[in-house]
């Protein structure tokens, strides 16, 4: 893919906004209802404004289609409302886990990790570590399973002043338990990473969202269909010799989750600036998603057209 339509694809990409779901009068009704009712009570009010949403607010249908509509192939307009109403609903009771876990304490979730040996060894190594999270099940709940590896844990988090969603330590008077990196900083918060991973420390990334004026995108294969996905990530592993280690979570039992190490990227140093030579690592990124996705077709939260190359 040539530099120019890299940069139309991350143009046409980030530009695509994401709509708050709810009210900040609805969001207020759920911190109500787990106050007084815990988890289950939100979860019985979500039920019946989930359906009005799907329902009544065709924007929101519109947003799942494009990733529904490739998981479900065979699925028929009847089958994508409901596809969709599952999807939404799922999405729905991580925001209340989250408040959960910020208003009454991580205590009222249960997190398994699975692959706690194999990031023992790989911190070990001292070379860093680049942890690859995705838009699935609740990656910010399982965070707290980290907390063994006694490192630092620094976040690249996109700050948007203006959404309803909080992060679980918003809620209370608790601190950020991660140490956060702006990519809207100097140089995109490139020199900050750099620095991070050349002391063996540990960053964490999403690598599934272009983030707004990404110049560094190359397209691979997802669910049968072409995205753009940025290299960025990639192109820090080869300078400085960090694997990257994909992390998945997903919503286990109704106070359960599980967090899995799905895979160890192995970028080889000095592959330079090239969209193509990183190609094959973030296919192998996508690949593991799309695995992801087959398995849990209903934990994976990313409500814009990756799929649109216009």
């Amino acid at each position: 893919m040539t530099g120019q339509t890299s940069e139309k694809l991350a143009e046409s990409t980030s530009e695509q906004v994401q709509r708050p779901l709810g009210s900040k009068l609805g969001y207020q009704a759920f911190y109500v209802m787990i106050r007084s009712g815990g988890r289950r009570a939100a979860y019985a009010l979500l039920y019946f404004v989930v359906a009005f949403y799907i329902l009544f607010r065709p924007q929101v249908r519109r947003s799942c289609r494009p990733y529904l509509k490739r998981r479900f192939v065979e699925a028929g307009e009847d089958g994508l409302w409901w596809h969709s109403y599952r999807m939404v609903l799922d999405f729905g009771k991580v925001l209340v886990d989250r408040a959960v876990v910020g208003m009454l304490g991580p205590d009222r979730l249960k997190v398994a990790l699975h692959g706690r040996e194999q990031l023992l060894e790989i911190r070990n190594r001292r070379q860093g570590m680049i942890l690859m999270m995705s838009h699935v099940g609740c990656w910010q709940v399982a965070m707290s399973a980290l907390n063994f590896l006694e490192e630092p844990v620094h976040m690249v988090m996109h700050q948007d002043d203006g959404s309803l969603e909080r992060h679980y330590y918003e809620y209370s008077e608790q601190e950020c338990p991660y140490r956060t990196i702006d990519p809207r900083g100097f140089l995109g918060g490139t020199l900050e990473m750099m620095g991070v991973l050349k002391q063996g420390m540990i960053l964490a990334v999403m690598g599934d969202r272009l983030p707004p004026h990404e110049r560094n995108v190359v397209t691979v294969e997802f669910l049968g269909d072409v995205v753009a996905l940025p290299f960025s990530s990639f192109q820090l592993a080869s300078a400085t010799g960090a694997p990257i280690v994909v992390m998945m979570t997903r919503k286990s039992a109704g106070d359960r989750y599980e967090m899995e190490l799905i895979d160890e990227i192995r970028v080889p140093q000095g592959l330079g600036r090239k969209a193509e030579a990183y190609r094959p690592y973030v296919q192998q990124y996508a690949d593991a998603l799309a695995g992801y996705c087959r398995e849990n077709p209903y934990q994976f939260y990313n409500f814009f057209d990756m799929w649109d190359d216009n």
